[in-house]
């Protein structure tokens, strides 16, 4: 038998009477899903899902490449100050809805997460090309951001949890590195939305959010079919359902379920929970794992200022330090946004190959070293527009998959009743550390005009990402091609 069930008989006198009548579930539903090839299911999956990081490549691109129309609108007369302060809104929104949505996903569950954090986002982006002065857009980009935060947490949970160990690294940074596909699709908007010469501008930024809302309605249909996580629903006592789901699976990819006959997959033992206590998870996190804890916050931290405060700004630089006019910004994220895509998809497989350790420590420290090199050239006046353009784009290429890394190391590093808060706790306080502070820093030393302080925030980014390929290197878990399972053994198992 795949499913096996019991009564738990001998609790304790501490354990609750609910506890105690809580059932024991023996499976070999993780070891089956790892078993199975990659097929047009898990194509589908990762498309269905993975488009949150393409929504938010695209709202974060919009946010950057028309801050130059949003300053000349004749309606908001928006300065570099308030630019930031929407921006580190967003973020400040993507934290809260991160911590408060990864909560409600271990406890309720990955699917309905999906379009409760989708229908915020689209609600949102859609209020945002209403808005009609700083606060109005501030608060719409916070709801915004609280949508594509809540995201983060049921999506990479969920995709961590159907996809195969041998593909998971390379998988999760792929997806994580579509968030370029995104961006580009905002350069391209922006190129046309923002063309004197085929829409009013002041029209063409309340157009350019709508069509983020636009692709959220055709991703609500995508999802529906998506079936919930089969590792959430036998710990959370529907094991009858996981392995009815599993068996679908199964039946779509190899034709046939899986009896284990041959392959002798691997069981556990569960005792099955209706939530965990919030006690519990922090114990996990802080105490039973807390050198992974500490490698995933500084991985976070890093990444988080790093990105968001070069990415928010790059078009302040571009208009302020180059000369280059709002409407043609987009042309010169065309080719960052390719940096950013590829270094995921050529280097992801190294990953799961080579290891994290090797990997996660050869791209932050890299990225470090080329950012502090780019920033002097760029304050010493050493770079054109082209130059700077074709620097980030080299940098990116390896902070892309650093960036990602950081997402799927505390994806897979703790166990899976905590998996989803994990990712929001070490977002948000990545973020919040490192990404809220970042637009608005990088917004106040552009407004310096001086080229020497954006070159020393530019060295504070290449710091941390090198004291992160330190503590990556010491500490990083070799998960790589390994069941979650065996990583980080779920809270319920038992021996």
């Amino acid at each position: 038998m795949d499913l096996q069930q019991s009564t738990a008989l001998n609790y304790g006198p501490a354990v609750s009477a609910a506890v105690a009548s809580e059932r024991i579930v023996e499976t070999s539903i993780p070891a089956r899903l790892d078993a199975l090839p990659w097929n047009g299911f898990h194509t589908r999956v990762v498309l269905a899902l993975g488009i949150t990081w393409i929504l938010d490549g695209l709202e974060v691109t919009l946010a950057g490449a028309l801050s130059g129309a949003l300053k000349q609108s004749p309606t908001l007369h928006f300065s570099n100050l308030d630019l930031g302060i929407a921006n580190s809104a967003y973020l400040g929104g993507a934290v809260l809805g991160a911590l408060g949505f990864g909560w409600l996903t271990d406890r309720i569950g990955r699917k309905k997460l999906f379009f409760i954090t989708l229908a915020l986002y689209l609600s949102a982006t859609a209020a945002t090309a209403l808005s009609w002065n700083i606060a109005s857009y501030a608060l719409f980009r916070f709801l915004t951001g609280a949508g594509i935060g809540g995201e983060y947490t049921a999506i990479n949970s969920t995709i961590q949890e159907l996809v195969p160990a041998r593909y998971r690294g390379w998988t999760d940074l792929v997806i994580n590195g579509s968030f370029w596909i995104g961006a580009a699709m905002g350069a391209v908007a922006a190129i046309v939305l923002l063309d004197p010469a085929v829409i009013d501008p002041d029209l063409g930024w309340r157009l350019a959010y709508l069509t983020g809302a636009t692709i959220g309605l055709v991703v609500l249909l995508m999802r529906m079919w998506i079936p919930e996580s089969p590792r959430w629903l036998m710990i959370h006592g529907h094991p009858e359902k996981a392995e009815e789901i599993v068996s679908e699976i199964e039946r779509s990819v190899v034709g046939h379920k899986q009896d284990g006959r041959g392959a002798g997959f691997a069981k556990i033992r569960i005792k099955m929970r209706s939530h965990t206590p919030i006690r519990e998870v922090v114990h996990t996190l802080f105490f039973t794992y807390r050198q992974r804890a500490l490698v995933g916050l500084v991985l976070m931290v890093a990444q988080a200022f790093f990105y968001n405060a070069i990415f928010f700004t790059f078009a302040l630089v571009l208009t302020d330090f180059y000369g280059i006019s709002a409407d043609h910004v987009g042309w010169y994220l065309l080719p960052f946004a390719a940096g950013n895509f590829l270094g995921p998809l050529l280097l992801g497989r190294l990953f799961d190959t080579v290891g994290r350790r090797t990997m996660i420590t050869l791209t932050y420290g890299v990225s470090g070293v080329l950012l502090a090199l780019s920033g002097y050239l760029f304050s010493i006046g050493a770079l054109s527009a082209q130059g700077q353009t074709i620097a980030w784009m080299v940098i990116f290429f390896f902070a892309s998959p650093a960036a990602s890394a950081a997402y799927l190391t505390v994806s897979e590093t703790f166990p899976l009743e905590v998996r989803a808060l994990a990712i929001a706790v070490f977002y948000a306080i990545g973020t919040g550390i490192g990404g809220v502070a970042g637009p608005a820093l990088f917004g106040a030393l552009i407004d310096t005009g001086s080229r020497s302080s954006v070159f020393a925030g530019y060295l504070l980014g290449a710091v941390l990402m090198i004291a992160a390929a330190i503590v990556a290197w010491r500490y990083a878990v070799a998960a790589e091609r390994k069941s979650l399972e065996h990583i980080a053994r779920p809270l319920a198992s038992m021996e």
